[in-house]
Parts: structure tokens; C-alpha cells; sequence
């Protein structure tokens, strides 16, 4: 059997090396490497593929949403809903900016924002919401744009987990997660699902006027050389990046497909198993059906309930099966941001999720004698 690698980068590489290795070396020959062609050439591919009007191009994905805050001229003070369940980076801008983060509880089945405890968490001072996708999932957008509608707020998505899945409206309509609402946020870390081989980000809206704003934002506020209209930052994406994430891009689909394949494979597995919560592709799902598009599994993600997770986290370890509890902490409690505001018995499925869940191995390159031993290796340890 192969290692088992928690993200198999190396194995994805091999498929595509030919094409990537000629790509990068076109822009070291073409010496155009902060927006150069390639740059455009994967904005123009991504806007399309996406079904969105601009793509702008950052450096990372924590820019990304910061930048996508600073083009909609939130001021200090302003409030931001966002999910106590999720990576630190979403509510680190917010702080970063000044704005007051205002977390709020999640689904206990989706691990996405609980969209009632939006609507008790708005005030008059309340700007925005930042839905994040968590693992993959598509959160429920028609929701939050209801609520978003009638309290007049902005939407934010977080779609760095999330990248490539749809969400379907109640009337069987679809969108890419990330083209809902006002504006969207993206990573190309590594290891996500459209990964780059360094830092990159991109922002994705449907607004003209936000798009400009937002360009100008990512080049130090420049939309003529040395002529400086906004307050902006430094955080281009450079061209051999985007020469990577256009490959990958033409295979994002393909990428996903396979995510998917492996989780079906997961969730047969640990189907009827005590102690062991299988995710799904929604709250109505029993299971990932073959033709599932709202979840691209960026994590595959259990709960382990009556069971030590830790010890299992070690166990796996022990056998040489890498995983990783996302996330250990809620963000109401890291020291970061705490708030007097916060009460405990407002977060009761977060405070659940951070003792039960650990993510296995998910990536395009497992395969079935992996997966068998990863599955029968946790089950034996949880009827142990």
C-alpha cells in the first residue's frame, strides 16, 4: 500500500507535470511575472467557469476577505456575523479592520452558520454576514440573502473550502458557491481543492463599481500609475501561480468528482456504525448521492461520539494514518477574541463539535486499499 498522505500533493503533481513544467517555465522565459498574461488568462478562465462578472486575483485568502471588507467601506465599530466554528482567519480581518466580529453558533449536520442564530445576533449596528463553507459545503445562501435583504446587510462569502460546489435554490435553480452574495472570497493554499504551489487568493462580486474599488484595493490603491485614489495594499498574485491554478482549474470538476468518490466510499464504510456520525451533502441527504454538487469535500470530516477522540487521533497516527481536528478551539474562546458579549449557552453545538470531530485523509489520489485500511482501522478502534 502506499503512505497515506493527509493531502496528497506530490501524487496530484506527477499527473499534470509535463503541462505544469512547461507553463512555469513560459513565464520565466516571458519574465512577466506580476500581472502578466497568465494572470489574465486564469481570471478570465475563472470568471467563467464561475458564471461571475470579475475575478480579481490577490495574493492569498486571507487578503481576499480582507480586501472584499475594505472595498465595501465597513467603518470601526461595525458589526460582522460570522460562524464560531470555523479557521481563525475569518474573523481575524475583521478584527484586523476594526469591525466588531460577532460570532454566532452553527448546524449541527452541515457545520455551516445556523441561520437563526443570525437573526438573533442582528443589531442596528449590524453591517454584514460572513457565511463560510465550511469543508466544502455550501452554507444556505437563499437564507442568508433573506435575512440579508431585510436588514439591509452586505454578504460576504468565505468560499476558501468551498470552491467549485453549487448551491441549488429552493426552485432548482443553481450557482457556484461564492457568486450569492455581494461579494465572495477565495484561497489557492495547496492543499485546497484548486491549489496554486505557494499563496494566492482571489475575490469574486457581480458589482461593477465594487470590482473597480476592489482593484484599485490590491495594487496600493492605484488605477493609474503613481496616482493613489483609495487606501489600498500590496497583494498580487504572481504569474507562475496562476499558470499552475489554470491547469488545475480545467480539472477542478474532475478533482471534486473524485473527492466525492472517496467520501461515498468513507460513508459506506462507517454506514450503521455506532458512535460514528457520517457528513452528508445536506440536511435532507442520507448520504452523497452520485450526482451531489453542494459539497466538494475539501474535508471529510466524522463526529466520534462516546469515544476519545484524541485517542483515536493518536491511534490513526500510530498507524501511520494522518488526520486532523478542524477545529480543536472555538473562536469564542481563543484568547484573541474573547468578548464579555459571548455567552456559553449560545454555542452549544460548536462547544459539541470541538470534542467529537477529526478529518481523515482526503485528497484525489486515495484509493480503495487505503481507504479500507483507514476505515476498518477507526472502526475497530471506536467498538474497541
Amino acid at each position: 500500500m502506499k503512505k497515506i498522505q493527509m493531502v496528497d500533493l506530490k501524487g496530484q503533481y506527477s499527473k499534470i507535470k509535463a503541462e505544469v513544467d512547461s507553463s512555469v517555465l513560459e513565464v520565466l522565459d516571458s519574465t512577466a511575472y506580476i500581472n502578466g498574461p497568465r494572470v489574465h488568462e486564469f481570471q478570465k478562465n475563472l470568471e467563467t467557469y464561475l458564471g461571475v462578472k470579475h475575478v480579481i486575483p490577490c495574493a492569498n485568502g486571507t487578503d481576499a476577505l480582507q480586501i472584499a471588507m475594505m472595498g465595501l467601506d465597513l467603518k470601526p465599530g461595525d458589526e460582522v456575523i460570522t460562524a464560531d466554528f470555523t479557521f481563525a482567519a475569518t474573523v481575524e480581518v475583521i478584527a484586523l479592520l476594526q469591525l466588531t466580529p460577532v460570532l454566532v453558533d452553527v448546524d449541527p449536520v452541515t457545520f455551516n452558520i445556523d441561520v437563526d442564530a443570525i437573526k438573533k445576533a442582528i443589531t442596528p449596528k449590524t453591517k454584514a454576514i460572513v457565511p463560510v463553507h465550511l469543508f466544502g459545503m455550501c452554507a444556505n445562501m437563499e437564507a442568508i440573502m433573506t435575512i440579508a435583504k431585510a436588514h439591509n446587510l452586505y454578504v460576504i462569502e468565505d468560499n476558501a473550502q468551498g470552491i467549485g460546489s453549487t448551491y441549488t435554490y429552493s426552485d432548482g435553480t443553481k450557482a457556484k458557491a461564492g457568486t450569492i452574495g455581494h461579494v465572495a472570497s477565495t484561497s489557492f493554499f495547496p492543499s485546497k481543492n484548486l491549489g496554486c504551489y505557494g499563496d494566492g487568493g482571489a475575490i469574486f462580486t457581480n458589482d461593477d463599481d465594487l470590482a473597480h474599488t476592489i482593484r484599485g484595493i490590491v495594487n496600493h490603491g492605484m488605477y493609474v500609475r503613481y496616482h493613489h485614489d483609495v487606501v489600498g495594499v500590496n497583494s498580487r498574485l504572481d504569474s507562475i501561480q496562476a499558470a499552475v491554478l489554470d491547469i488545475k482549474l480545467k480539472r477542478l470538476d474532475t478533482y471534486n468528482q473524485e473527492r466525492r468518490k472517496a467520501a461515498r466510499a468513507y460513508n459506506t464504510a462507517f454506514s450503521g456504525i455506532d458512535n460514528i456520525i457520517i457528513p452528508s451533502g445536506k440536511t435532507t441527504c442520507q448520504g452523497i448521492c452520485d450526482t451531489c454538487d453542494c459539497h466538494v469535500f475539501h474535508q471529510y470530516t466524522l463526529r466520534i461520539l462516546n469515544t476519545d477522540r484524541d485517542a483515536l487521533v493518536k491511534h490513526l497516527n500510530d498507524n501511520g494514518i494522518p488526520c486532523g481536528v478542524y477545529y480543536p478551539i472555538p473562536l469564542h474562546l481563543q484568547k484573541a477574541y474573547q468578548d464579555s458579549r459571548y455567552n456559553e449557552a449560545d454555542f452549544p453545538v460548536t462547544n459539541q463539535l470541538v470534542k467529537e470531530v477529526i478529518s481523515l485523509p482526503m485528497h484525489t489520489e486515495l484509493d480503495d486499499e487505503q481507504i479500507e485500511f483507514i476505515t476498518s482501522t477507526v472502526i475497530n478502534f471506536v467498538n474497541s
